[in-house]
């Protein structure tokens, strides 16, 4: 399978700032879901939510994750935050890559936002609807991910050497961040080097629950 990384989580947790830079230092491509949305059809998100609705963005974010998963060149992928309220975008993410969940507080997300400009979801108060999305998207994540980094009081740069850090693309990582089992006994990846792909090798946590068929199955992880 074609190596990737998808980055996962709510709105203002950093992921394409922290996508574009772990994919420099693993000399891989980078992708965002959003970005290519507007790509394809021409349109801004708030265009497309003020002209077509809320439904119609959703299908094209699934399409281009779909093509975006579908590519033969190692990849991170920034995913749009509400992906992983479809259930085929939580299959297809599971069954794609290694999935990084960047896991923040409600206080956090809501500083970065600031007035929600340019995100309409959050247009009728972004604390309320950060929060409320939050609670009910929190599960999803957790049950997709791989791994969970935290990124509060962090700046996207230390963000990335942690994702890299749980990737074995560093020997260690800070308090709160889930780790391989036997980070200290793999050697060092450089840029455009090959990720851990044998149950061995991957990172033992408690992320989410049972791997869906094609995935490897990580020892210690949750049945």
């Amino acid at each position: 399978m074609v190596e990737r990384v998808l980055l996962v989580g709510m709105p203002g947790a950093g992921k394409t700032t922290v996508g574009r830079l772990v994919a420099d230092r693993l000399g891989w491509l980078f992708s965002d879901t959003d970005a290519s949305v507007v790509e394809r059809t021409g349109k801004s998100v708030p265009e497309i939510f003020a002209g077509e609705g809320e439904a119609a963005f959703r299908t094209a974010e699934t399409r281009v994750l779909h093509e975006l998963v579908a590519g033969t060149r190692p990849t991170v992928i920034s995913v749009a935050g509400g992906a992983v309220e479809d259930v085929g975008n939580r299959d297809l993410l599971q069954r794609s890559g290694t999935v990084v969940w960047l896991r923040a507080s409600a206080a956090t997300l809501t500083e970065r936002v600031g007035d929600g400009a340019d995100r309409p979801l959050l247009a009728s108060g972004p604390a309320g609807t950060l929060a409320a999305l939050d609670r009910r998207r929190r599960p999803l994540y957790e049950a997709v991910c791989t791994m969970a980094v935290d990124v509060d009081g962090r700046a996207p740069e230390e963000v990335a050497e942690r994702v890299l850090a749980a990737l074995g693309d560093r020997p260690s990582a800070g308090p709160g961040d889930r780790l391989p089992t036997h980070a200290g006994d793999r050697p060092s990846a450089g840029p455009g080097d090959r990720l851990p792909t044998h149950a061995g090798d991957r990172p033992s946590l408690s992320c989410g629950e049972r791997p869906s068929p094609g995935t490897v199955s990580r020892p210690g992880h949750r049945a």
